[in-house]
């Protein structure tokens, strides 16, 4: 079979006007913030989220954001628009949303209730966005003071592979052996 040009012309403008594959737009949610639909939707019960993706075989990360924050805005329509990113993230970690400013009630590890501001401040969390890398134990969680719960902390905004190396920092448990600098550092050489 012998294909002209007008075929090969035709057979391209198909291929291109076939739907594509799309990732799941970001969504804006009531409180204006942008949130992805694969994260976590829950009572916000740290403990209970924390074992649910232990469980999972995952590790439990909080994103602060902010209504009207470009950088969260940011993280959202690049970082977690690559594919590579957001499925690594899926794959091996469970994300929980809070609002920096805002109202609704979380429990702390310790089982403190207290408004997600109110747990912002308490965790010294004063940028958005700000990732939260909690350690994998609730109950040596709870005995700890706040800050001394993360294993890792992204503070502000970080470009993709920079964004992507901190998941796999915290992932491959590299912060047991050294500075998410010297992390970086040993994977540009």
């Amino acid at each position: 079979m012998r294909f002209t040009r007008r075929d090969l012309w035709l057979g391209a403008a198909a291929a291109l006007a076939a739907p594509a594959v799309l990732r799941a737009a970001p969504e804006l949610t009531a409180d204006g913030l942008y949130t992805e639909p694969w994260f976590l939707d829950s009572f916000m019960v740290l403990p209970e989220d924390l074992a649910a993706a232990d469980k999972a075989g995952k590790r439990f990360v909080v994103m602060w954001g902010l209504k009207g924050c470009p950088y969260c805005k940011e993280t959202h329509f690049v970082n977690f628009a690559r594919p590579d990113i957001a499925d690594y993230i899926k794959a091996n970690f469970v994300v929980e949303q809070l609002n920096i400013i805002g109202q609704k009630t979380v429990t702390d590890f310790d089982g403190e209730e207290l408004t997600e501001k109110a747990m912002a401040k308490k965790y010294g969390v004063q940028f958005t966005p700000t990732f939260q890398f909690f350690g994998e134990d609730a109950a040596r969680l709870k005995i700890l003071a706040p800050q001394a719960r993360e294993v890792a902390r992204a503070p502000g905004y970080f470009r993709p592979d920079d964004f992507l190396a901190m998941f796999r920092f915290v992932r491959e448990k590299a912060y047991e052996t050294k500075s998410f600098r010297d992390f970086l550092k040993a994977r540009a050489s």
